[in-house]
Order: structure tokens, then sequence, then C-alpha cells
């Protein structure tokens, strides 16, 4: 049997990886992905914790956070095709260019 601390570490570096994806890239698609990293990386937490304590309650959480992703992915691909359609690029500098 895999220790927890294991889970978390995976966790955390899963985390810690979609942090630096989105801090180093300007791509707006490769921001969103690394928004769904660090999204299943707090699933993983969340199952982690509720395999030792109670699982009804960690995998009620992870399917919240799987709702919450699945909100964020249709909302930010609109996000990006609106924005491709209008500069024809989906560089996250170009967006900084649309406010009036």
């Amino acid at each position: 049997m895999v220790p927890q601390a294991w889970y978390l570490l995976l966790s955390a570096l899963l985390f810690g990886l979609g942090i630096a994806g989105f801090a180093a890239r300007r791509n707006s698609l490769v921001m969103f992905m690394s928004v769904e990293l660090m999204l299943n990386a707090a699933n993983l937490a969340f199952v982690a914790c509720a395999r030792e304590h109670e699982p009804a309650r960690g995998s009620v959480a992870a399917l919240f956070v799987i709702a919450v992703a699945a909100a964020e992915v249709a909302v930010g691909l609109a996000l990006v095709l609106a924005l491709f359609r209008l500069k024809r690029t989906v560089n996250a500098d170009e967006a900084r260019e649309l406010r009036a």
C-alpha cells in the first residue's frame, strides 16, 4: 500500500508545475492547461486525504472541483476563441491591448 504522504507529495509537485507553467507562458491555451493541472493536483490531494479519513467527503469535494474545471474550460475556451477571432493570436499580451 502506498503511503498518503507520497500522494500528497505528487500533488504538491503537480501543483508547482502548474504554477510554473502559468507564470512562465503567455500563451492562453498553455495557461488554461496549467490551471487544469493545478485543479487536478487539488483533486489528488482531496482523494488521498479522503482515503485515510472519510471517503465520501473527499469524493464529493473532487466532484465539485471537476464541475468547476468543466465550467472553467467552457468559459476559457470561449474567451480564447473570441480573442483568436479578433486578434488572430492566443497570446495573453494581446488581450491587454483590448482595454479601452
